[in-house]
């Protein structure tokens, strides 16, 4: 389902493995879903050590940078540490097995069921934490669950899969629940995973997506990332800028979460990307802009090459080579339009940023408005401020199904211990984005929910109750 596999497909071949790796899935399903609460959340505890065992942890890193050529090895330590501890502290205490809710008054008792097989479809940029958020959360549900890998992060999947088995060998637990599609994975053995599935959680490129909701399975996809910030008038400047460069920069960029683009209102514009460059960007000139477009989009299309890499790497493959670059941890491009015409305007997975002068609060909401309108809607927005009101105003007019207040913005979208959010690496866009939700992705998303309904007193209402009030109003 990627574009850097190139592997043939053979479909007689495809069938058959994908059809034994479903038998296997549906036998330890069926096992597995008689378990008890506390059994299954001893399941849940084992798959997070799995990744979370610091040696893991590091090993899983390395190989991820190593195989896919993405990001820093610090980084994603870091980011599968938290990820994985904060989702495993939002599922301490999810009931997920029996009754999970009863509403007397109503005459309604709420029980989990599972899904039944999760085909949990996954990209090269983060091949370890995010295919592990969604095994952890699918068996959180009683579900089995078949990781489909990007090629480049074949290697990592395995190593994943092996982990999470050694830690449910300890707890008795079927090692058919979690299992993965073998080389060469091809998009045809994807397409057929996604087929026989009884459910799809897909991340990654909006090729994946689609293949998704067009397999016929039901399917939870996500959005495409094109992240815009607000500075506003009354930001703390210093704050802001520290927290977009750490955001910009945590992972060389591989986040859909980290910003692409900062709106910097002109009465603070100069100051703020004087703060910008005080935390590691380098501003360039226009022919600098210009040279550093042609490497990063030689055909109109985006370049590989550039893709989470380091900014001083970046600068040198496009030929910048003063010395202020060899430093800079941030190259930073002053652009005035949106769309096609306009790269910079996209979302760019590398540490490059794009600077936008708003006139006023007005004018910030357009730009962002026509950057969503090419690329990103619904997705989030970040807001740095101390004016609540522009905060509630982008929460009631922008496309957007998050609004990120004086946060750093790759940190505080997929859930925070500083915020509420859910902890996922997987954030619904809503239909803004071409999605059937509009929250990041949960434990809840991997499950059925069956109703008991008994009768409770009638309630009828008389007609005036329902059109007194229109009828006086209108008639």
């Amino acid at each position: 389902m990627s574009v850097e596999n190139s592997a043939k497909s053979n479909p007689a071949i495809e069938l058959k493995v994908v059809s034994e790796l479903i038998r296997k899935a549906r036998a330890a399903q069926r096992e597995y879903e008689h378990y008890s609460q506390q059994q299954v959340d001893d399941v849940v505890t084992a798959a997070g050590w799995a990744i979370m065992h610091p040696a893991h942890n590091r090993n899983l890193a390395e190989m991820a940078v190593h195989d896919t050529g993405l990001g820093n090895v610090d980084d994603k330590i870091l980011k599968n540490h938290r990820k994985t501890l904060g989702l495993l502290r939002d599922l301490k205490n999810a009931k997920t097995v029996g009754i999970i809710a009863e509403y007397p008054e109503r005459g309604l008792i709420e029980i989990a069921r599972p899904v039944g097989v999760v085909a949990a479809i996954t990209p090269s940029t983060n091949p370890a934490a995010t295919p592990a958020n969604k095994v952890i959360n699918a068996l959180k549900g009683r579900n089995a669950v078949i990781i489909a890998p990007s090629p480049k992060g074949l290697s990592t999947c395995i190593a994943l899969v092996a982990y999470i088995h050694a830690e449910l060998k300890k707890v008795g637990a079927p090692l058919d629940l979690v299992q993965y599609l073998p080389a060469p994975t091809t998009k045809e053995a994807t397409q057929e995973l996604m087929r026989q599935a009884d459910l799809v959680v897909a991340t990654g490129s909006q090729n994946n997506i689609r293949a998704a909701y067009t397999s016929g399975t039901p399917a939870f996809g996500v959005g495409a990332g094109n992240v815009a910030a607000i500075i506003d008038s009354s930001a703390n400047l210093r704050d802001a800028a520290k927290k977009i460069s750490s955001s910009k920069t945590f992972d060389n960029a591989t986040s859909c979460s980290s910003e692409n683009s900062v709106v910097i209102l002109d009465a603070v514009y100069e100051s703020a990307v004087a703060a910008l460059i005080e935390a590691g960007g380098v501003m360039l000139d226009a022919n600098e802009k210009s040279q550093l477009q042609k490497k990063m989009w030689p055909r109109g299309k985006l370049d590989a090459a550039v893709t989470a890499q380091v900014a001083s790497k970046i600068a040198a493959l496009a030929g910048l080579s003063e010395s202020r670059f060899s430093q800079a941890r941030i190259l930073m491009v002053e652009e005035v339009g949106t769309g096609s015409d306009y790269p910079y305007s996209g979302e760019k997975l590398a540490p490059v940023l794009t600077i936008y002068r708003a006139r006023d609060f007005d004018h910030a909401c357009q730009i962002v408005n026509a950057l969503y309108d090419y690329q990103g809607a619904g997705h989030s927005v970040g807001i740095h401020t101390d004016d609540d009101a522009h905060v509630l105003r982008l929460g009631n007019e922008l496309s957007v199904c998050r609004v990120i207040v004086n946060q750093a913005h790759c940190f505080a979208t997929g859930g925070s211990f500083e915020n509420g959010l859910p902890f996922s690496l997987s954030m619904g866009c809503g239909t803004w984005g071409g999605n059937n939700f509009s929250e990041n992705m949960h434990y809840k998303h991997y499950l059925n929910i069956t109703r008991i309904v008994r009768s409770i007193p009638e309630n009828i209402p008389t007609e005036e109750d329902i059109f007194g009030a229109y009828h006086r109003k209108y008639s």
